[in-house]
């Protein structure tokens, strides 16, 4: 059984679809743009005498995608730390990456404790925005502290049932720690 969650400080969706949904102890949210919830505008947006956007502020944007999901994850119990992977299209990846990513960076600004994250260039989103973001999360969850100093050798070993590097040569049965 899953829960969709429809979140009133977001704005609405674009079609018929729910912001987020609970399924199996994560939460996925919908792909969430920078619009205003309140006006439907988007920030950053310049426009011509037609209404055709004919330039955009990327960090304007970024900036409201991120109050957005934080709206969704609130909606749903979640809160900011409980991200784990966040997809990100961009419209204009060569122009807009660098603005994009520092803004991530002031948002996340320890990798250690950032999500996991993949940036995609595409050639539109359904309306006229710059960036969108698509994220799961694991509401309630408590970031895991690092077993060994980053860069170290191997996986985090006993500390999460990984094995190290040392372990290597070990038979599968001993180096997995499951006795035969």
């Amino acid at each position: 059984m899953t829960d969709a969650i429809q979140a009133s400080a977001a704005p609405r969706p674009v079609g018929r679809y729910p912001h987020a949904r609970h399924a199996g102890g994560l939460l996925f949210l919908s792909g969430i743009g920078p619009r205003d919830p309140a006006s439907d505008s988007v920030p950053g947006n310049v426009l011509d005498d037609r209404g055709r956007v004919v330039a955009h502020d990327i960090a304007a944007q970024t900036r409201a995608v991120f109050a957005n999901v934080r709206a969704v994850l609130e909606a749903s119990g979640a809160r900011w730390e409980d991200l784990v992977d966040v997809t990100v299209y961009l419209t204009d990846m060569a122009g807009d990456f660098a603005g994009y990513n520092a803004i991530w960076a002031e948002y996340f600004p320890d990798p250690d404790t950032a999500p996991c994250r993949t940036t995609l260039g595409i050639d539109a989103l359904p309306t006229p925005i710059a960036i969108e973001m698509k994220c799961i999360a694991i509401p309630g969850r408590e970031p895991m502290p690092l077993a060994r100093p980053a860069g170290g050798a191997g996986t985090t070993g006993a500390a999460d049932g990984g094995v190290s590097a040392a372990d290597a040569d070990l038979p599968a049965t001993r180096a997995t720690g499951v006795n035969g």
